[in-house]
């Protein structure tokens, strides 16, 4: 216990920052679906031009470098286009700039890891906190040349890091490399190229307040009709005034439709990007915004109704609805998600787990939900976990981002609150005080479930250990204190028990003298009485005997 590392306090997460809604481009015409292609095709060409000269500036850029590459992109298009395009770049950059800071100490991790392991002797044992050595020789020498290996890829990642380079592919690695695969893909060269040009292409728009409906170049009406500000190359593809091109169908946005149509009715920003699905040849329309976050209740006021404990685990969520004082109330709840097959799937699949558990907080009245604060970042490689395939697989398959991401998002509309609390020692004290207490002839409590019961103890800030029964006897301290005493500073702990005399209403106090006799001796002057003498002896009340056999 004393190489024990300190908790955390729980916070509340914060709510989301922004919102964005999708519609889909119904009704388009022949004309319609050529013009969209040729903008996309325009723009994503200025697009990769505009990207290629960022990377090329790399930690030397300025506003100087950029007020010229939006200079020479206006002309071939506006200078909205120009302003959405150049600041694109710049977030591209920026965020392969966060990945390339992130592979070098994922590197770095491996390079100790290694390291460490390799000066060891063969076959020794690890601990908790650092790995043993190699089993094998074999295996010691295949490790000894991957950290040259790696060592040099550091290095290299570090000057390239210094001199701000960066690489990215426009339109996705993935689907560049799935060009020398497609069978693997399951892709023809023709499919592949369509996918190809759809995702290089640009056709997205910031928005600006206090334009009218908040977006000069991409322009929706209230009543949802799409107009888009042509570039200056393809100006003569107008069907509407001032070089704009007004396309045949309404957008209505069926989700948060009345929250953008207030947001465009007073013209404040909305952003705006079209994309093209290949697969099922649809066009789609995503409208996003930014706001303030909104100012959130206290840690205290939001566990007034109790909270639901959740533990995030590889296929499903095991949930436990806590009172206010920490203890568990009802059945634990279980909602199962299959992680497999492709991303839209597996969000799916976490999207209704996360509905299904929101709903239940719901009908519960319950204000809070406490989930545990996970980052496997640094426990996904394979130096630390060695041959341990199949617990690294597990560990990768766990959505903890994105499911903390949706879960934030999606209660932030029902109004309950997120607790994030330490992860440290759930699992492990959950199953120790908790499983066998809870478990009975109807019902086994799982591992899962009693971490879920520490989870929701350590948000409402309660220990995770229990109180243990009180002594046997007359239920006092007669034997002793208990083995575990809340601390003073535990919220809710028992205070010291007033004094209860004999009888709640009339009886005399503790100090007076008792006025019941005590029952006689079973000997006569020092004499033991016989079964027989002691069921007819008759006795007073100092204890003199009256009758009976002799």
């Amino acid at each position: 216990m004393a190489d024990r590392r300190s908790i955390a306090p729980p916070f509340l997460a914060l709510g989301p920052s922004g919102v964005a809604i999708r519609d889909r481009l119904k009704g388009l015409t022949a004309a319609d679906e050529k013009v969209l292609r040729a903008v996309g095709a325009h723009l994503g060409s200025l697009a990769g031009t505009d990207l290629r000269a960022r990377c090329a500036a790399g930690v030397d850029h300025d506003s100087g470098r950029w007020a010229d590459r939006k200079r020479a992109l206006t002309q071939q298009s506006s200078s909205r286009w120009a302003g959405a395009i150049t600041k694109a770049s710049h977030d591209q950059w920026a965020l392969s700039r966060r990945g390339q800071l992130a592979h070098i100490q994922t590197l770095e991790a491996a390079v100790a890891t290694i390291s460490h392991r390799l000066s060891l002797p063969l076959g020794e044992k690890g601990t908790k906190k650092a790995p043993g050595g190699y089993r094998t020789r074999q295996e010691w020498h295949a490790k000894s040349r991957r950290l040259h290996a790696l060592t040099d890829r550091l290095e290299r990642e570090r000057a390239e890091h210094a001199d701000g380079v960066v690489h990215v592919v426009r339109g996705g690695k993935r689907l560049a490399r799935a060009r020398h695969n497609l069978q693997a893909a399951k892709l023809t060269e023709q499919q592949w190229r369509e996918r190809w040009k759809a995702e290089r292409w640009f056709l997205a728009a910031d928005g600006e307040s206090g334009k009218r409906y908040g977006n000069e170049t991409i322009r929706l009406t209230p009543d949802g009709e799409v107009s888009i500000k042509l570039p200056a190359a393809l100006a003569h593809l107008a069907n509407a005034r001032c070089g704009r091109y007004v396309l045949a169908c309404r957008v209505r946005f069926p989700h948060r439709g009345t929250e953008w149509r207030d947001r465009i009715a007073t013209n404040r920003a909305v952003a705006y990007r079209i994309h093209y699905d290949v697969p099922h040849g649809r066009w789609y329309i995503t409208a996003s915004w930014q706001y303030a976050p909104t100012p959130t209740i206290s840690l205290r006021c939001a566990l007034t109704e109790g909270v639901i404990g959740v533990d995030t685990n590889a296929d499903h969520l095991a949930a436990w609805r806590l009172d206010a004082h920490g203890n568990p109330i009802g059945q634990p709840r279980r909602f199962p998600y299959d992680l497999s097959g492709t991303a839209e799937h597996r969000d799916a699949q976490v999207r209704h787990a996360l509905t299904r558990l929101l709903t239940w907080a719901r009908t519960c009245g319950v204000k809070a939900i406490a989930i545990e604060d996970l980052n496997f970042a640094a426990d996904k490689t394979r130096e630390k976990h060695g041959r341990r395939k199949r617990f690294r697989k597990l560990i990768s398959g766990m959505p903890t981002g994105k499911l903390r991401a949706r879960l934030v998002s999606m209660a932030d509309a029902t109004g309950i609150a997120i607790i994030a609390v330490d992860p440290a020692y759930t699992s492990k004290w959950g199953a120790q005080h908790w499983q066998k207490p809870l478990t009975s002839k109807t019902r086994t409590t799982t591992r899962h479930e009693a971490a879920a019961v520490a989870i929701g103890r350590r948000a409402q800030g309660h220990p995770v250990r229990r109180r243990t029964t009180p002594p046997h006897d007359d239920q006092s301290d007669r034997r002793g204190h208990r083995s575990v005493q809340a601390r003073a500073g535990a919220p809710g702990r028992e205070e010291p028990r007033p004094h209860i005399p004999d009888r709640a209403n009339d009886a005399p106090g503790p100090d007076m003298e008792r006025t019941r006799g005590t029952s006689a001796p079973n000997t006569v002057r020092g004499a033991r009485l016989s079964m027989g003498n002691q069921r007819s002896a008759l006795r007073n009340g100092s204890g003199e005997f009256i009758g009976g056999r002799t």
